[in-house]
């Protein structure tokens, strides 16, 4: 049984380079909630039209998973400090070309796309180094609550991201949604200077060799391979996302406000599930537990497209939310525990594909059935894929099923 415990802050306690790092990235991750609504906001604006907030998952999920990949490379064979600085201080740059772009009034879907994708690829191509160096900085019996916590800081600026941003939008349009994203990318470079240096393992492979290592990694792991298989599954079959402006505009009156609420609401749940995930993050059974919380998403998807009113659709996404945070946990455990240190960035680059990418693929997927169907029920069918995808998941891997973790204390 798992006991409800609130979440374990002892990593950010005596482990300094932890703790700025943690710092660091809430912020690069409360100015990507600013930019996922500006981004939607601004297409939807433009367009009306579900198919196009969809493009913009599909156009996100290309950098995502080119530059993913390769940052993971690079994670493996670059020092790590400076590989995250240098993808950050690109992300600024992409996010002033956003704000001006708005400002000037450019009502252009193909250069939002572009310049979207461009800072896709950046952050992208630092985030496997970020996830790397947190079993770097922490002893092997923190790690579950260093990700744990990382999640934390994910679903806190998921929380009051989207709401927050909602009210710059409106007054001061999503030009001031971009602003606003600098300025939190601008913090995150200045806390990210003061982490220490981590030379990473030397391997001696090439670049494609490398990459294919990885992938053998994860092929000859079957518990890896399921936990991935399970991300996949709940995310490029039932991302909501791009659903939410249509949703918003037929189940609310679809102003930007409402539109964060959807986003918020999603990271309610998360809030939620992590401030009791003491006792997630220590039991030792994180393979069933990804695969309970998948079925459980799904589901909670599937209810809140069936649903009519509003406040129970926002409902729906709160038990959404909850569910994903567990899954997202027990993933992160299990892929970090269950790699050797000369793959950790490979792999956890494959890891991001499955976290990052795919549900942009999930928004494509969702924007283009709405485009034919009610948004509702393009919603419940995503919900229901997940969870066909799911249990047949956990009946061919038994071994993740059984995993049994030593993260458990």
């Amino acid at each position: 049984m798992i006991a409800l415990r609130f979440v374990d802050l002892s990593p950010l306690i005596g482990n300094p380079g932890f703790r700025r790092l943690w710092v660091g990235t809430s912020f690069q991750t409360l100015g990507n909630q600013f930019f996922a609504f500006a981004v939607l906001y601004q297409m939807w604006e433009m367009t009306r039209s579900p198919l196009m907030t969809g493009a913009v998952g599909l156009t996100l999920a290309l950098p995502m998973l080119v530059f993913g990949l390769w940052g993971g490379i690079l994670a493996d064979t670059w020092e790590r400090r400076g590989l995250i600085l240098l993808a950050n201080f690109g992300a600024i740059v992409f996010a002033l070309g956003l704000a001006a772009q708005s400002l000037a009034g450019w009502n252009s879907p193909t250069l939002l796309l572009a310049l979207a994708a461009a800072l896709a690829a950046c952050t992208s191509a630092g985030q496997p180094a970020r996830k790397a160096m947190i079993p770097a900085l922490l002893p092997r019996e923190k790690v579950g609550g260093g990700i744990a916590l990382s999640h934390a800081s994910f679903q806190a600026a998921m929380l009051g991201g989207p709401a927050l941003a909602g009210i710059v939008a409106g007054l001061w349009g999503t030009a001031g949604c971009y602003a606003a994203q600098a300025v939190a990318f601008a913090l995150a470079f200045h806390g990210l200077l003061a982490l220490p240096k981590t030379p990473p393992p030397q391997t001696g492979e090439n670049r494609i060799g490398s990459l294919m290592a990885g992938f053998h990694a994860i092929r000859r792991h079957p518990p890896l391979r399921g936990t991935l298989l399970t991300d996949l599954a709940a995310t490029a079959l039932a991302m909501p996302i791009a659903l939410f402006p249509a949703l918003n505009e037929a189940r609310f009156d679809g102003a930007p406000e409402t539109l964060g609420l959807f986003l918020s609401a999603i990271a309610v749940g998360g809030i939620a599930a992590t401030v009791l995930s003491g006792g997630i993050t220590r039991h030792p059974r994180q393979g069933a537990i990804q695969l309970g919380a998948a079925l459980l998403w799904g589901l909670a998807l599937a209810s809140a497209g069936l649903v009519q009113s509003g406040w129970l659709t926002l409902a729906c996404l709160v038990v959404a939310g909850a569910a994903d945070t567990v899954a997202v946990m027990a993933r992160g455990s299990i892929v970090q525990l269950s790699c050797e240190p000369e793959m950790r960035g490979r792999v956890l680059a494959a890891e991001q594909v499955a976290g990052v990418a795919a549900p942009q693929i999930g928004n494509f997927r969702a924007g283009a059935m709405a485009a034919i169907m009610p948004p509702g029920i393009s919603l419940a069918f995503g919900g229901l894929f997940c969870v066909a995808a799911v249990i047949g998941i956990a009946v061919t891997h038994p071994r993740l099923v059984r995993l049994r973790t030593t993260i458990a204390m």
